[in-house]
């Protein structure tokens, strides 16, 4: 068995966060020495892996460098490439694996993880700007989350909201299941205020990004909107990117959560190396362990705030592209 065959089969299995901190100083070993892109941007801080002996003193890869460089560790081509979204001419962001198995096990163990087995909802999706490229991460996710409620009802509507609609009261008077209605931002504020259906009863899971089709509003007046427009108590959040295999919910008022595969570490805005130990806001910082193939100690250029039950994000730096998957910015 090959050393990222051994990593995969004890990923998904961390329990404890002793657990957690040793498989990820095994894991940037093994990226410190097999990714060339990492290995050389460690070098070049003059840092020696084997110096490092816990997670802070990881240095993470900046992920702009998911647009500028092949961040892949595997011979041969890729058997598949993911790229982010972005405005005409913008460069975008690739992340490369050497097959689907990987990915599809993070998102599949994190949606039972936080939602339970997908056999038990009809998954209604609203991601039209999404299904008109090729490439996107999140439609594969989507795609595949889809197929394993095993129910023909759960389908991706496009732009036609009445269809989605219909289907939803049709589904709610069945009752056998509970409904996911999960779509990006903007064609849910459309839903909201053409149409204002009583969605109550829903799981309604929003991913953000108003793909220049409307003012970016911060997440909190996002979902004060949708409740108010769709009668729902409260509004679900996915938090996840291109450069990452593994994705972060929110259940309530904007608080993520990870699964025990993924951890958020909050740093210094003027100091990358330093970590913020109160709920003060900083760039974020995700260890996700999944990122075998890539690099799993990624420097995001969001902003966020640590709390004692998990993580809020806040915005974007203000030398930042504005990219569109889930994230809100004034």
């Amino acid at each position: 068995m090959s050393v990222d065959q051994i990593f995969k089969s004890r990923i998904f299995k961390v329990g404890s966060e002793n657990e957690f901190n040793s498989l990820a100083l095994e894991i940037f070993k093994f990226q410190a020495e097999k990714n060339p892109v990492y290995k050389e941007y460690i070098n070049y801080l003059g840092i020696d892996p084997y110096d490092i002996d816990d997670i802070q003193k990881i240095p993470f890869l900046p992920i702009r460098f998911f647009k500028t460089h092949k961040v892949f560790i595997g011979e041969g081509t890729p058997a598949i490439t993911f790229t982010s979204s972005g405005t005409t001419g913008a460069i975008t962001s690739s992340h490369m694996l050497p097959d689907t198995s990987l990915y599809e096990e993070s998102f599949l163990s994190g949606f039972r993880y936080f939602y339970s087995d997908p056999e038990n909802y009809y998954i209604l999706a609203l991601l039209p700007s999404y299904l008109e490229r090729e490439g996107s991460s999140l439609i594969f996710m989507v795609s595949q989350l889809i197929k394993e409620t095993q129910s023909s009802e759960s389908d991706f509507f496009l732009n036609n909201l009445e269809e989605l609609i219909s289907k939803f009261f049709f589904l709610k008077k069945r009752n056998d299941r509970k409904i996911i209605i999960w779509g990006v931002s903007y064609v849910l504020l459309d839903l909201a205020e053409k149409y204002s259906p009583d969605l109550s009863g829903a799981i309604l899971i929003e991913t953000g990004g108003m793909k220049g089709r409307r003012k970016e509003i911060i997440r909190e007046e996002l979902h004060q909107i949708l409740c108010k427009k769709l009668n729902l108590s409260k509004v679900h959040s996915e938090y996840g990117m291109t450069e990452l295999l593994s994705q972060a919910y929110s259940k309530r008022q904007g608080v993520f959560h990870s699964p025990p595969w993924m951890k958020v570490l909050i740093r210094d805005i003027y100091d990358p190396f330093h970590y913020i130990q109160d709920e003060r806001t900083g760039g974020i910082n995700i260890i996700d362990l999944a990122n075998i193939y890539s690099c799993s100690f990624i420097e995001t250029e969001d902003l966020g705030s640590k709390l004692d039950d998990g993580f809020k994000v806040l915005g974007r730096f203000d030398t930042s592209d504005i990219r569109g998957c889930n994230l809100m910015v004034e």
